[in-house]
């Protein structure tokens, strides 16, 4: 797997890639079971946001380092040695207020970066996938699963409500009303075939080598379509998933009103008859 160059900065994310048009996205801080520090989220949106514009990515894998978990999620211990969620002494309840809506807000904005990636993202969950682990691959567009990934929505066990995206995204990621409010009011473990049954992830494998694999693949053959397509598909969805049919039907007549003008209908379709692969600018 070839690393890349451009993205050899990162501290907190390993990013190489696997084949052609194809990132992979590593959490990596294995140790302590890849859970965030303020540090990391601040990265990710910073990889994410670098991913979403690079004419040589067209599909982002993201996965955790290690056997033991794709993250823990939160690093509490450390979140509450910074400060930022501790109230000072003699501050007023407004200003305290405002100071910690700025941190949630900026919390939430570095997940919400991997949603509005323009790339499709896949998220591939393994072992203990906790928390912030639920927040993340919410934000994702595929998820994959190895048997032995553990998931918990964990916030109620720490004495708050989840505040960096599941509660807004996972009522829209499943089939079950109930079983969300179920998983979330009582913080209890699912595992990879719940998490199938109720439709969170779209495949479950044996092993994290595995489920690697299968993203690889996936990742590979959306990479080999026309990112024009791609892209727009990705963005048409998103759309559709937060607005009326009626307001989605009118957004895609304008955005296909200038995606149909690239080249990349005909050159799929002659590639097509011609029985040959097909060839795409990058976007």
């Amino acid at each position: 797997m070839a690393q890349l160059a451009v993205y050899s900065s990162y501290k907190y994310f390993a990013i190489a890639s696997p084949g052609e048009f194809v990132a992979h996205v590593e959490i990596n801080r294995p140790k302590k079971l890849n859970a965030f520090l303020e540090e990391m989220w601040l990265e990710l949106r910073r990889v994410f946001e670098q991913l979403s514009t690079d004419p040589n990515v067209r599909v982002v894998v993201l996965s955790g380092a290690g056997d033991r978990a794709f993250t823990a999620g939160l690093d509490v211990q450390a979140a509450s040695q910074n400060g930022a969620i501790k109230v000072e002494e003699g501050v007023d309840t407004a200003r305290a207020a405002f100071k910690l809506k700025r941190y949630i807000t900026e919390f939430q904005d570095c997940i919400t970066a991997v949603e509005k990636c323009e790339k499709p993202v896949i998220c591939v969950l393994h072992g203990i996938s906790i928390g912030l682990a639920i927040d993340l691959s919410c934000a994702t567009d595929i998820r994959i699963a190895a048997k032995d990934a553990k998931f918990s929505v964990k916030e109620v066990d720490i004495g708050m409500a989840a505040d960096i995206g599941t509660l807004a995204r996972l009522p829209k990621a499943v089939s079950s009303a109930s079983w969300v409010k179920e998983v979330c009011l009582s913080a209890r473990f699912f595992d990879a075939a719940e998490a199938l049954s109720v439709g969170f992830v779209s495949q479950v494998h044996e092993s994290k080598a595995d489920a690697l694999n299968a993203a690889m693949k996936l990742a590979s053959l959306i990479a080999s379509k026309s990112p024009v397509a791609v892209q727009g598909t990705k963005e048409l969805l998103n759309h559709a998933r937060d607005h009326t049919v009626e307001d989605n039907l009118k957004y895609t007549a304008v955005w296909n009103s200038n995606a149909l003008q690239a080249p990349d209908m005909t050159n799929a379709l002659l590639s097509g008859i011609q029985k040959t692969k097909a060839r795409f600018e990058k976007l």
